[in-house]
C-alpha cells in the first residue's frame, strides 16, 4: 500500500512510504494458521497418547495410524508457517519507501528483505534514467495493480507493493500524479 505522499515545504523532495509484511490480512492468517496447526498437532499428539489434553477433542473414533500421523504432520506444517508469518511481520519484508528528490534529480527506492547479506534494497536512479511510468492492470481471479519505474535501459522497478491489489481509482491516481511530478510519460 503507498501512504500519502509526503512532500517537503518547497515541493522538491517526495517521499512514498511502502507497507511491508505487517498488515492487518498478515496479523489474521498468523493468527488462523498458528491456531489451525496447534489444534492439528495436540490433535495428533492426544492420539497417539490415547488420552484427551484438552476435553472438547474426542479421540474415540482417531486412530493414531494414519489419522493421527497425518494429523501431527499437518500441525507441524501450520505452526511451521505461522512461525515463518511471525518472522515476516517482526522483519517487515517488502517494507520501505520511495524518495523522489527534484533537487538532486534522482530516486532512491529503499526495501527491507529477509535477514541475510543484502537485507537492504537500494536503488538509485537519476531523473535522464527514467523513460516513463507504467501502470500494469490485471483482472480476474487473482488482479494485479502495478506502478511500475521504467528506465531507458528496459528495466522496470515496481514501486508499489506486491500482494493485496490497490483500488482502481486509487491506484491510478497514483500512477497520474507520479508522472506529472517526475514529467514523465504513463504507459498503460
Amino acid at each position: 500500500m503507498i501512504k500519502k505522499p509526503v512532500m517537503t515545504s518547497d515541493k522538491k523532495i517526495r517521499y512514498d512510504l511502502i507497507l511491508g509484511s505487517r498488515r492487518l490480512s498478515n496479523y489474521i492468517w498468523t493468527c488462523i494458521t498458528f491456531l489451525g496447526g496447534l489444534g492439528f498437532f495436540i490433535t495428533g499428539i492426544s492420539s497417539y497418547l490415547q488420552k484427551e489434553i484438552l476435553p472438547f477433542i474426542r479421540i474415540d473414533s482417531i486412530s493414531f495410524i494414519p489419522q493421527g500421523i497425518v494429523m501431527t504432520f499437518y500441525g507441524m506444517i501450520g505452526l511451521l508457517v505461522s512461525i515463518f508469518l511471525v518472522a515476516n511481520i517482526s522483519l517487515n519484508v517488502g517494507g520501505g519507501y520511495n524518495k523522489y528528490d527534484k533537487n538532486l534529480n534522482k530516486i532512491d527506492i529503499f526495501r527491507l528483505g529477509f535477514p541475510t547479506q543484502s537485507r537492504e534494497i537500494y536503488l538509485s536512479y537519476n531523473f535522464k534514467d527514467i523513460r516513463s511510468i507504467k501502470l500494469s492492470l490485471q483482472e480476474g481471479l487473482n488482479p494485479k495493480r502495478e506502478i511500475y519505474l521504467c528506465t531507458k535501459d528496459q528495466r522496470q522497478i515496481p514501486l508499489t507493493r506486491i500482494g493485496e491489489p490497490l483500488l482502481l481509482s486509487s491506484i491510478e491516481e497514483e500512477a497520474v500524479s507520479l508522472s506529472l511530478y517526475l514529467n514523465v510519460p504513463l504507459e498503460s
